[in-house]
């Protein structure tokens, strides 16, 4: 992001930062790069699909720290791809990377500063649990964090170098010197120590003019301007006189020479040996547009902060018209997310790329139709268009063109007025995409009944099918839900290697799960959004499977938690009528949606499904009995008559094992 290597330069000019107690005042942080730079930085496991809960945990003191200060934090987050493109050979080549990356922490378990896949999620909703104020930006969001922070006259947080070139009035706290986790009082005031760093301490330290900065950016290579990488590229080291020059300190010291920006880019040009007149002259013309990134526009989010009035879409929309007007607000809230931007504007969505083994499949294959359906509500079905998806094959990056999906409700639901459809019919929209049907989920509690039609979806389309310890194990993530956090005993201070199988079948259910979450969100709220914290916690989930795979059980797991079995058996009985039913390999495309079956079905159907899937050891009979007996408890109300040779082999073993019965009284002390 940004310059890079300018923040190492500034790190070895100690006099250009200002130490400062920090406390009692408003603080805009750049919401997108705290996000990342707590999670790389907290050493928490990125190799197993994330640790979100201890991630919640630690986004809640960074809160509880500034409100201690009396900080008021106000976070801004990066919305769509910019319309005309200009950052696409800087994401292009990141993406690239970032492929390379995640096989070698798949092959090395070495952690390649790869974020997991619903990171972004939970640094959300925890914001907005803990009533943080946030806004997401329709496109990048430095301007507009510039902008706010100048008009509050408070500083900006960011590690992003950008803001070292910005005029920023209160100045910049770099991320890397605020140091949060050891707030100090000072008589009965409580402050967190950081550093200050202003532009003008720059421009006296290294003897540059500060109309200057933007020029030097653009010079040095930013987000937008890749001067180096083009077939003449200046030698700036050549002008460093110092024992260990480098290529920053050379620009700095040819830049010392001139007053004026046009003077100084002409001259850069003039440089570039064999080069022809019409590529400098396109070349020039690059560079102007590089530092006007650096012009700071009015604030459009005071007004969002103060009086929740989200700002117009005039500057991000090619087409006007072409992004609704009731968007604006959900968008604003980061209640919607910003993809819905780019594939109205650039028909182009970039997907998550985790930790995965060059040779399998990219895990954003399987929930495809998800984002098909997306794509169906966004486009309309009027005229022929294909979405651009960005994503792996191998280690390479690849454009797949994939076609929105018009069938079923979603041909009658306009775009325009989607925020008016009847609940009941985007209710119905995201359950014919997940394949299940609502009274499936009626007796599950409200937060779960996304997550358990993910699942559902997941059991039938996922490639190979996850075997039965995999589903055993994501069940129970979500059936302990709170308690997440606190199951420290089984983290293992030495982690087994990294199973590829079991984290390829994990990172496609959290694709599965994400785009279920943005469909229900452009929905809506169809389903009520559940906190992803609770559902998933990567290094647990990974050794449950390592222990179960070595023999080891859980006896206790769940001792004295009757809601968390009651939980547990009732997403059983849920999730294992659609055992059976497998989509099409994903070799097939889906091309037309799986009828769902209903839940209501005859329990000697169920009973197969759960011998099936429960026979595995010495309490198998147990097992598949108290699930039967669990939905039972859900469906009192129904005349069950369930006559089946495991009902009549259960009532035999009561009589033959006394002990037996005793132990189903204290049902819930395992149930893997």
């Amino acid at each position: 992001m940004g310059v890079q290597g300018l923040a190492t330069l500034l790190d070895s000019q100690p006099r250009i930062y200002r130490d400062t107690k920090f406390r009692k005042m408003r603080l805009v942080i750049d919401g997108c790069n705290l996000l990342y730079l707590m999670y790389f930085k907290s050493g928490l496991d990125q190799n197993r699909g994330g640790e979100y809960a201890t991630f919640e945990d630690l986004i809640e003191r960074f809160v509880k720290a500034l409100r201690d200060c009396g900080i008021m934090p106000y976070v801004v987050l990066d919305g769509g791809s910019d319309h005309t493109d200009k950052k696409l050979e800087t994401v292009t080549l990141r993406a690239e990377s970032r492929i390379k990356k995640a096989h070698q922490a798949a092959v090395g378990g070495s952690n390649e500063n790869i974020l997991p896949q619903l990171a972004k999620i939970v640094f959300r909703q925890t914001l907005a649990r803990l009533e943080v104020p946030m806004a997401q930006c329709f496109a990048e969001a430095d301007p507009q964090i510039v902008a706010l922070a100048n008009e509050w006259q408070c500083p900006v947080l960011s590690n992003d170098s950008d803001f070292y070139i910005f005029n920023l009035s209160s100045g910049l706290l770099p991320i890397s010197h605020f140091k949060w986790e050891e707030v100090e009082q000072s008589g009965s005031q409580s402050y967190i120590p950081c550093k200050t760093y202003h532009a003008n301490s720059f421009c006296i330290a290294l003897e540059i003019k500060p109309q200057l900065l933007p020029t030097f950016a653009a010079l040095a290579g930013n987000d937008y301007v890749k001067l180096k990488r083009m077939e003449s590229p200046i030698d700036w080291v050549q002008f460093d006189p110092s024992e260990k020059p480098s290529h920053l300190k050379g620009l700095l010291c040819w830049l010392k020479g001139f007053n004026e920006p046009q003077e100084a880019l002409e001259a850069a040009v003039r440089l570039m040996r064999g080069v022809s007149i019409e590529r400098k002259a396109k070349v020039l013309q690059s560079l102007s547009l590089g530092m006007d990134e650096y012009q700071v526009p009015p604030s459009s989010l005071t007004k969002f902060f103060i009086h929740g009035m989200p700002p117009p879409f005039l500057a991000v929309e090619k087409e006007p018209g072409l992004i609704p007007d009731w968007m604006r607000l959900p968008l604003t809230q980061a209640r919607l997310t910003a993809d819905v931007l780019d594939v109205l504007q650039l028909q182009r969505m970039s997907l998550s790329l985790p930790v995965a083994h060059r040779d399998m499949p990219s895990s954003n294959l399987m929930s495809r139709p998800l984002r098909q359906v997306m794509y169906g509500l966004l486009l309309g079905g009027g005229k022929p268009i294909q979405v651009e998806e960005s994503d792996r094959d191998g280690l390479q990056l690849k454009l797949i063109p994939v076609e929105p999906a018009f069938r079923g409700v979603t041909q009658r639901l306009v775009l325009s007025s989607l925020d008016k459809a009847e609940l009941s019919e985007r209710l119905q929209v995201l359950l014919e995409a997940l394949q299940v049907t609502e009274s499936s989920l009626r007796n599950l509690p409200p937060q779960l009944r996304l997550p358990v039609a993910v699942t559902c979806f997941w059991l039938q389309r996922a490639e190979p099918p996850p075997d039965n310890r995999l589903l055993k194990v994501l069940l129970l993530g979500l059936s302990i839900g709170d308690s997440l956090r606190h199951r420290a005993a089984l983290q293992v201070g030495n982690q087994p290697k990294l199973d590829l199988n079991v984290a390829h079948a994990f990172n496609q259910w959290q694709a599965c799960l994400k785009d279920s979450i943005h469909l229900n969100q452009l929905l809506g709220f169809p389903l009520p959004e559940p906190q992803v914290a609770r559902l998933y916690e990567g290094t647990l989930v990974h050794n449950i499977v390592h222990r179960m795979r070595t023999g080891r059980r859980f006896k206790a797991f769940l001792k004295s938690d009757r809601s968390s079995v009651k939980r547990y058996h009732a997403m059983v009985s849920v999730v294992h009528q659609f055992h059976t039913q497998r989509a099409p390999s994903l070799s097939k495309t889906l091309k037309k949606a799986a009828p769902s079956r209903c839940l209501r079905q005859p329990l000697e159907d169920l009973t197969p499904i759960l011998q099936q899937l429960f026979l595995q050891d010495q309490d198998e009979e147990k097992e598949v009995s108290s699930v039967v007996r669990a939905q039972e408890d859900l469906y009192f109300d129904e005349p069950l008559l369930v006559k089946t040779r495991y009902r009549t082999k259960e009532r035999n073993n009561r009589c033959n094992k006394p002990e037996l019965s005793r132990k189903e009284e204290c049902r819930g002390r395992d149930i893997i």
